[in-house]
Formats: C-alpha cells, structure tokens, sequence
C-alpha cells in the first residue's frame, strides 16, 4: 500500500511536466521575438527573431502599435512592404500605402502590400498556442 501511494504521488507530480513537453496542458506560450524598427513617415520595420511565421510579424507590431505607441485597439494596421526572404523584415504602418488593395481578408499574410487588421486581432497572435509557418 504504501509503494502504491508513493507510485501514485510520483505520478501526479510529474503530469504538468509531461503536459508542456507533449504541447498542451498548463501554461503553454510561444515565445514571439521581433525587432521594431521606426522608419521615415510612420512607417514601422518588423524584423523577425527565430520564427518568420506571419504571425510573428503581426504580433510584434500589433503589440507595439498597443504598447508603445497607444493607438486604439480597432486601430488597422497595413502591411507598407511585404516580407523580404533575404532580411526577414516587413513594413508597417498605420495608414494604408497609396494605391494597395486594403480590403481586408481572412488570410494571415505578410506578402501582399495592403493586407491589414486592427491593432488588437495583430496583438492577439502573440498570445496563440500554434506557430502557423505557412505565408
């Protein structure tokens, strides 16, 4: 009986470790990493750090568009130049790119200038679970 309660202790102890490693279960947050850089005329460069999934893109500039610069969460947010392979960047900024298609979609994109969200949908990702490493 009492190897059973120790087995049994062992082994409740040890879930909340075996639930992270599997990918579910107690506090599981992806660790987005960006560099912003403040461009000439409210343009915003986004450099990513370790994954280049769109929504780290997203993330970094919705969360500093929140954070650092105060502007409301419907505040839209536009892609002013779309990712670059070479440099793993991407343009922002807060007012649409002259002559870019700015209907908004449902596709998380980092290629095509114009494609757009509100600051809070972009500051949500930061928060997602999943790493989508499809543009």
């Amino acid at each position: 009986m009492r190897s059973f309660k120790t087995l049994a202790a062992a082994v409740l102890l040890s879930i909340p470790a075996m639930a992270e490693a599997v990918g579910f279960g107690l506090s599981v947050r992806p660790q987005f990493r960006t560099e912003i850089t403040p461009m000439p005329d409210g343009v915003y460069e986004v450099k990513a750090i370790g994954s280049s999934a769109p929504v780290n893109y997203w993330c970094g500039i919705g969360d500093y568009a929140i954070r650092s610069l105060g502007v409301p969460n419907n505040q839209r947010i536009y892609i002013w130049r779309a990712y670059e392979p070479g440099v793993r960047t991407v343009q922002f900024s807060l007012t649409p790119p002259p002559g870019a298609d700015t209907k908004p979609g449902y596709s998380i994109t980092v290629r095509k200038v114009g494609a757009n969200m509100s600051a809070s949908s972009a500051q949500n990702y930061c928060y997602d679970n999943f790493i989508m490493d499809t543009f």
